[in-house]
C-alpha cells in the first residue's frame, strides 16, 4: 500500500473531534468532497462535514476495508459505523481519493446507496422506496 494512502486510511479509521485540527494535514485547501448530500469546496467546508457528523451521529467511526491505489489516485471501500436514536447503523460505501503534488486530497468523492441504506429506513417514505425497488428489480423466478 502507497505510504500516504495508508496514512489516510489511519486517518478515517481514527478520526476524532479532536484530529480534526490535522484535516488541514490530509486535505488540500482547495479540495472539493462529494457524497449523495453534499458537493462542498475549500478546506473550511470540508472540515464542517465531519464537524456536523461528530454533532449529529453518537460514536461515528469508519472502517476502511479495501484500498487500491495509484500514484495519486486511490479508492477505499469503508463501513459507517455509528448510533442513531439508539440503534447501531452500519453505511457500506467506496470513496475515491485524488491527491495534488504535495499528498493532499483534492477530490473526495463518495459512492454509496442513499436510497437502500438510508431512506429506505424512514417509515413513510422507505414504504415508497422498497416498493419502486421491487417494481424496477429482475424477478426472482428468472
Amino acid at each position: 500500500m502507497n505510504t500516504r494512502f495508508s496514512e489516510i486510511a489511519h486517518w478515517f479509521q481514527t478520526l476524532t473531534p479532536e484530529s480534526l485540527e490535522r484535516v488541514g494535514e490530509i486535505y488540500a485547501q482547495e479540495a472539493v468532497f462529494v457524497d449523495p448530500f453534499n458537493q462542498l469546496t475549500g478546506l473550511a467546508s470540508v472540515q464542517a462535514v465531519y464537524q456536523h457528523m461528530f454533532d449529529t451521529l453518537k460514536q461515528p467511526r469508519f472502517v476502511v476495508t479495501t484500498t487500491v491505489e495509484s500514484e495519486r489516485h486511490g479508492f477505499m471501500t469503508w463501513d459507517f459505523l455509528f448510533e442513531c436514536r439508539g440503534q447501531a447503523q452500519q453505511i457500506s460505501g467506496c470513496t475515491q481519493f485524488e491527491l495534488n503534488d504535495q499528498g493532499l486530497i483534492i477530490l473526495h468523492r463518495d459512492y454509496w446507496d442513499a436510497a437502500q441504506q438510508v431512506y429506505e429506513k424512514i417509515p413513510l417514505l422507505g414504504a415508497v422506496i422498497r416498493m419502486i425497488r421491487r417494481k424496477l428489480s429482475l424477478p426472482t423466478t428468472v
